[in-house]
């Protein structure tokens, strides 16, 4: 009979899980998706395929155009917010047809703003795709876009595409709010989170490693620190993009353990939508409801 080390009540000791087992075991459990989260992982897994498919076909990329601006927004913004917090003075934003974007500014320290344009919307994608697992965060998440839209909107006041992509995208908002109880506006935050951190994925790569541009953020931001070259630091922006990506699904799964019928019987009580709670509330099913939604966003914004 193999011998068995007892601890001093009689009791086996590989009954008593050291602290890193049971750290290993409880996360295991918390990020295991329930059905609804693994809906929801799929419905992001198919943004994350269209979004590259839509990004590099020459004129299918129309499609998600407004949604890339919207993306180069939360840059430009990233930019402008870390320079009020460094006593920057802010002159304006700019956002232009050819989905490029400017901040101007004066003041500040350059080698936290230069690199708060990537950093930036990697965070705002990773928290809108945290939010996306649940329809009360997502009506929390839309509250605080609304409040960045209307600073974005006081800093690029007289840039007219500013207002007009600002102006819309606060209409589909609103509008899926209104849709299945408010459920609908889950899969929207859903997809310009995704749309967020692939936007900071794709253009690291274009910009930085691949060299399309002959300036770009990487690029002033090693000629300042004179330590790294721009493809150094565009790696290592790339890397805390994935590892954003990661956690905001992370969180999502942990934090957000409601399913459909939860999620459905919270919004009806937190800042619901007249008719939420009656029969005229619009329900669709979890898989058809995602695509309708896709559809809805891509035909109003191919009107714009």
């Amino acid at each position: 009979m193999p011998h068995v080390d007892l601890n001093s009540f009689g009791v086996p000791l590989a009954a008593h899980p050291q602290p890193g087992q049971l750290f290993l075991r409880d996360f295991k459990t918390q990020v295991t998706p329930n059905e609804t989260q693994r809906n929801t992982l799929i419905v992001a897994g198919v943004y994350v395929v269209v979004i590259f498919i839509l990004w590099h076909m020459p004129y299918l990329r129309v499609i998600i155009y407004p949604f890339k601006l919207l993306t180069v927004g939360f840059h430009e913004m990233s930019h402008a917010i870390m320079g009020v917090l460094t006593c920057a003075k802010i002159y304006s934003i700019e956002l232009d047809p050819d989905e490029g974007g400017a901040t101007s500014m004066s003041g500040g320290i350059s080698w936290l703003t230069l690199p708060a344009g990537y950093l930036g919307s990697s965070f705002i994608g990773a928290c809108l795709i945290a939010c996306g697992f649940n329809t009360d965060a997502s009506k929390i998440a839309s509250i605080v876009l609304a409040v960045f839209f209307l600073f974005t909107l006081w800093w690029a006041r007289k840039n007219w595409l500013s207002w007009l992509l600002i102006i819309g995208m606060a209409g589909l908002i609103v509008l899926f709010w209104f849709v299945a109880g408010g459920i609908a506006l889950r899969y929207l935050i859903l997809f310009i989170g995704v749309m967020s951190c692939m936007y900071v994925l794709w253009d690291v790569v274009d910009d930085t490693l691949a060299r399309k541009v002959n300036t770009s953020d990487a690029s002033e931001f090693a000629r300042i620190c004179g330590c790294c070259p721009s493809r150094v630091w565009g790696f290592i922006w790339l890397v805390q993009a994935f590892v954003f990506f990661g956690l905001g699904v992370i969180v999502g799964l942990v934090a957000f353990k409601q399913n459909l019928e939860q999620q459905k019987a919270d919004a009806a009580h937190f800042l619901p939508v007249p008719g939420s709670k009656s029969s005229h509330a619009l329900s669709l099913s979890p898989g058809h409801f995602a695509w309708t939604s896709i559809t809805i966003a891509l035909s109003i914004f191919g009107l714009l």
